[in-house]
């Protein structure tokens, strides 16, 4: 499938579910099921096909090194623009967590192979693993923490969550047990199973869909979308460079930076009452402008 294809696609996917819900033709909790089949079917499948192919060296630990140090980066820029630009505190926590944390698994294993090639997939599973659900883990749930005055995530409670997270358990497995060239008859279940990613993501990327412009929150939402979408693959872009990274890591780094805000970081935010409209904005425009965004970087990157 030619990247453009893949575009079309995954806009006439958004647009039946966006149709589906608007119609009342699916129930509310429709995305949901949807996204718990490809968290706990879609995800471990191309992980346990496409990681046991990766060969350990320093690419790997640059690629999982990239999302902490954009981490840092993002967190010094939003404290302060914050400070700056006087924003409300739940709009800070907001962009706080969106800044850095991008849909690197749902719609960044859907497309990657498309945008890159599937040589760069194991990297994005690095970086997804390693840098986005860890930061979301511990460093998003201690924000949503200190903004909404909670109470801070123990260690236990952060392992917890790791070793009950199912495509993590099947990054280990992936890593330890599964081997390089499975038998055909298991690659082939896998392969089918990991090609439904991109039609169940489309469908509820158009069934989540909100476009809700919060005319008091136009500063923090530009702020934000600037940020995800162009200043961090681009930073990421830089210290792929400086890391020395290979043509593959390099994509799979940048393209995932790229990606839309992520939706689970705005539901947890949504759920201590930090700027649901903000972050809800945040990941429907995002989403739309990416379909143009990240073209933009694949040219860039040459491939």
């Amino acid at each position: 499938m030619s990247v453009f294809a893949a575009f079309a696609f995954v806009l006439l996917l958004m647009a039946l579910g966006r149709s589906l819900a608007w119609r009342r033709l699916v129930p509310d909790s429709a995305p949901d099921a949807l996204n718990i089949v490809v968290l706990y079917v879609c995800m471990p499948a191309s992980i346990l096909l496409q990681v046991p192919k990766l060969q350990f060296a320093s690419t790997a630990f640059g690629v999982m090194l990239v999302p902490w140090l954009l981490l840092v980066l993002s967190t010094a820029l939003v404290l302060g623009a914050a400070r700056l630009l006087r924003l409300q505190r739940p709009d800070t926590a907001v962009l706080l967590l969106e800044v850095p944390l991008g849909n690197t698994s749902f719609l960044g294993f859907a497309l990657i192979p498309v945008l890159a090639s599937p040589a760069a997939m194991p990297f994005a599973v690095l970086y997804d693993q390693f840098g986005s659900f860890l930061i979301l883990s511990t460093f998003g749930l201690t924000v949503i923490a200190i903004y909404s005055g909670g109470a801070r995530p123990t260690p236990a409670a952060v392992v917890r969550r790791v070793l009950g997270f199912p495509p993590f358990l099947a990054l280990v497995f992936a890593l330890t047990l599964m081997p390089a060239q499975p038998p055909q008859a298991i690659a082939a279940v896998l392969q089918q199973l990991a090609g439904a990613m991109l039609p169940l993501v489309g469908l509820a990327l158009g069934m989540q869909l909100k476009l809700r412009l919060p005319r008091a929150q136009l500063l923090p939402l530009g702020l934000g979308l600037a940020g995800k979408l162009f200043v961090m693959p681009a930073l990421a872009w830089l210290l792929c460079l400086a890391l020395g990274l290979g043509p593959d890591a390099r994509a799979a780094v940048v393209l995932e930076a790229a990606m839309p805000p992520m939706i689970t970081a705005a539901a947890l935010a949504a759920m201590a009452r930090l700027s649901p409209e903000l972050g809800s904005a945040l990941v429907g425009y995002g989403v739309v402008l990416s379909m143009a965004s990240l073209p933009l970087w694949r040219w860039w990157l040459g491939l």
